[in-house]
């Protein structure tokens, strides 16, 4: 039986544990505290930083573990594919591509000029004077999601700003871009060596009083989408940072018909899209992964057939607060739910504005239906 490590123990984690256990793997998971239903799911848990490379690897060795990977954690992924060709473990992608795709300033270093690109900029200074025309997205350079990041109208508004993404940025930067005037989507996809297999689009709908987190996501396959500009923008970047095999998550803009890489990274989202992905079409995009990485058995994807229209709506409150779920009301036909805490916790702060406390996925509604 092989073994295989999990880093991280969060709910999007505690979905590939679980996922693992089902297709009769041994089941590891390291993270700093046992805070997350991942500990509970794994067969063995340990309190390990994952980004303690010395101590991971350590552990690895001990164990005799197999693989390491993990699922929605923009920290954990450099880490997993470092130790991974170190250990001479299987991965789909190298270190420097995990290691480009987590820092926003590398991967536009890397892909300017290609299909899909965004201009920006870079500062570690408040009082920076960007020359992009304002509205500006301001950013960490070496995070992904939502943490630190500020949509700026107003020069007069930039210095905090920067200020705001430098205290989030662990390496003290931040990114400025280029305000795309368009509507939002996500992009899941799968690669086989080298190309985009599978691909499918969702919407995104944001909070109106928080520009850029994420509200739902609607999985329609009546909406009409530039494919071919989404499809050469992902594919563009796939190539130039290398991005040869396994899951792939790009959130994309798209203005006049013309898509725009937001951010694009190797590994699943952190939004359970899997879980949309198998209401929406049945294609068990988890199992494929696995299967993929671990037994090196190449997938195959359903063919346009038989959909079932599916949103996923989070729920979400101000953090740092306990949280009573008795606020919230179940969308009607809901087909499962899921709470990140136990009623009457503490909310703790991840993007620190407006956090995800759990979720609902159900049929999508249209007038008519």
């Amino acid at each position: 039986m092989k073994k295989i490590l999990i880093l991280g123990v969060a709910p999007v984690q505690a979905e590939a544990i679980e996922k693992l256990n089902d297709m009769g793997y041994e089941t590891y998971a390291i993270a700093m505290k046992k805070d997350g239903p991942g500990a509970d799911a794994a067969q063995h848990f340990e309190e390990i930083n994952i980004i303690d490379e010395q101590v991971v690897s350590q552990y690895i060795k001990d164990n005799q573990i197999d693989a390491v990977y993990s699922v929605g954690s923009d920290l954990a992924m450099p880490v997993a594919n470092k130790l991974s060709e170190t250990l001479d473990l299987p991965h789909f992608v190298s270190y420097e591509t995990a290691y480009a795709c987590n820092h926003k300033d590398e991967m536009r270093q890397r892909t300017k000029g290609i299909a899909g690109s965004v201009p920006f900029e870079i500062t570690q200074e408040a009082d920076f004077q960007t020359e992009i025309d304002f509205p500006v997205f301001v950013k960490p350079t070496d995070g992904q999601g939502q943490r630190g990041i500020s949509l700026v109208e107003t020069k007069e508004a930039l210095p905090e700003a920067i200020r705001k993404a430098i205290e989030n940025s662990r390496e003290g930067s931040a990114i400025i871009e280029r305000y795309i005037d368009g509507y939002e989507i996500s992009v899941n996809g799968y690669v086989v060596d080298g190309k985009l297999q599978f691909t499918l689009v969702s919407m995104r709908e944001t909070w109106p009083q928080h520009p850029g987190l994420i509200h739902k996501h609607v999985i329609d396959p009546e909406a009409n989408f530039p494919m071919s500009s989404i499809e050469a923008a992902i594919q563009a970047h796939l190539e130039t940072l290398q991005i040869d095999n396994g899951p792939v998550y790009a959130q994309v803009k798209v203005m006049d018909d013309e898509a725009f890489i937001i951010e694009i990274t190797p590994r699943f989202d952190g939004c359970h899209m899997h879980k949309l992905i198998q209401y929406y079409n049945e294609d068990d995009l988890l199992d494929k992964t696995f299967k993929h990485l671990l037994e090196n058995q190449k997938p195959s994807f359903s063919k346009e057939g038989k959909v079932n229209p599916i949103v996923l709506e989070f729920m979400c409150e101000t953090p740092n607060q306990t949280i009573d779920y008795d606020q919230f009301e179940t969308p009607e036909g809901t087909l499962e739910s899921y709470r990140y805490y136990h009623q009457g916790d503490m909310i703790r702060p991840v993007n620190g504005v407006y956090d995800k406390v759990g979720f609902y996925i159900y049929p999508l509604k249209k007038e008519g239906n």
